[in-house]
């Protein structure tokens, strides 16, 4: 993951794993995040708390461009300020009431959240897709030992299937890998990789269990 002196980008999710009018949970370094997707198609990541009652976003729903909270529908906007409280429907919203935001990006099949200002866009994954994510009880240097090469760049070599890479975010004791391949590969080769990461998640969990 590339960073500078001002900010820093993770891969959060796949781009097809977040749908227009869908909302999921994620998590970046500065924290839990409501990583949504307006009707329209814009990717937002907001606070996951609606600063109302404390409720997580991530379990509210969007509304055409706006993020909703589950239990009384307090709707934020993507710049994370408050437009619609269902209970006072006449009401416009004190500038005071918002939700921080993060900035998003989407490139390549992968959608970054910064953290911070970074001066640089996301990196670049030129010939490579997104196949899937997966989250492992493991850290990178397990991760690592298992896939049998080092991170560069960002991403892990797969020693034995060298058309595949690990793109990897650390989280609190676990970590996110979103699979890639090689963009020519045939549909059966992207099946194969992801028995190939399901098989490496056991192999780097096992060695985190060892060493722990």
């Amino acid at each position: 993951m590339p960073s500078d002196t001002t900010g820093s980008w993770t891969p959060v999710a796949l781009s097809a794993d977040l749908p227009p009018a869908s909302v999921i949970p994620a998590w970046t370094p500065a924290g839990s995040i409501a990583l949504w997707r307006s009707r329209s198609g814009r990717a937002s990541a907001s606070s996951d708390r609606c600063p109302h009652r404390g409720m997580r976003l991530s379990h509210g729903f969007v509304r055409g461009e706006a993020l909703s909270c589950i239990y009384h529908g307090w709707s934020y906007s993507p710049a994370g300020g408050c437009i619609r409280i269902p209970a006072h429907p006449d009401l416009v919203p004190p500038e005071t009431i918002r939700v921080a935001v993060q900035r998003v990006e989407e490139s390549d099949g992968i959608v970054w959240v910064a953290v911070g200002e970074p001066a640089m866009p996301p990196p670049s994954l030129d010939g490579l897709a997104p196949i899937r994510s997966l989250t492992l009880v493991a850290d990178i240097v397990a991760i690592e030992a298992a896939a049998g090469g080092k991170a560069a760049s960002g991403l892990i070599p797969v020693a034995d299937h060298p058309w595949v890479r690990l793109l990897p975010a650390a989280q609190i004791g676990c970590t996110l890998i979103h699979v890639l391949v090689e963009r020519e590969r045939t549909v059966a080769d992207r099946t194969a990789a992801s028995r190939i990461a399901e098989a490496l998640r056991r192999r780097a969990e096992t060695r985190q269990k060892d060493v722990a």
